[in-house]
Order: structure tokens, then C-alpha cells, then sequence
């Protein structure tokens, strides 16, 4: 199984509301994420700075593709744009991809 993780960050101000919406993430959002594969999926915070990890079931181009033709995540990124910034790769229209210098299985 493929790990993929990504970062970004709260914009000021908006560390309660960003937490807000993922307790109450719409079932849409979690069925599409199940769908594409995406297993063990968490966010961890400190501070403004985000980090994000999951699996890939199915691998993460597969995953990125299931989201990037999703307009489930269309819809959730534009509801997180105000709360939050993050770059994407305008070739993949994903998180770029982060390089993995240590694994401990």
C-alpha cells in the first residue's frame, strides 16, 4: 500500500472553524475518500501548520485521480478555501508530492 502526505496551513484565525468542519465533514467527502482507496487517513496540527497522511489502497495516482474528477472535493475545497491555504501542483491539481526520507515498518 502507497503512503502519500501533504501540508498546509490554517489561515490566522480560523483554527477552531478548520477543526469545526472536520468534525462535521460531510459523508459525501468520507464515502468519496473510502471509494478512492484512501485508508488511515489523519491530519495532525500544531499551531497554523498542517500535516496530512494517508494510504493508498489503490495507489496514490490513483487516489489523486478519484479526487481531482471528484466535484465532491470541487465543492469541500472551495468550503475550506477561507480557512485554509494550500498548494497545489497545477500539472496534478494534488498536494505535491512529498518525498519520504525515512520509513520504520
Amino acid at each position: 500500500m502507497q503512503r502519500y502526505a501533504w501540508k498546509a496551513r490554517i489561515l490566522p484565525g480560523m483554527g477552531e472553524e478548520y477543526v469545526k468542519r472536520h468534525d462535521e465533514i460531510w459523508p459525501e467527502m468520507v464515502s468519496l475518500l473510502r471509494e478512492a482507496g484512501i485508508r488511515n487517513y489523519s491530519i495532525w496540527r500544531t499551531g497554523d501548520e498542517l500535516f496530512g497522511y494517508y494510504e493508498c489502497e489503490f495507489g496514490a495516482e490513483h487516489a489523486a485521480r478519484a479526487q481531482r474528477e471528484s466535484p465532491i472535493v470541487d465543492r469541500w475545497n472551495a468550503y475550506m478555501k477561507d480557512v485554509m491555504a494550500m498548494e497545489l501542483d497545477p500539472q496534478t491539481g494534488a498536494q505535491p508530492l512529498m518525498t519520504e526520507v525515512f520509513y520504520l515498518a
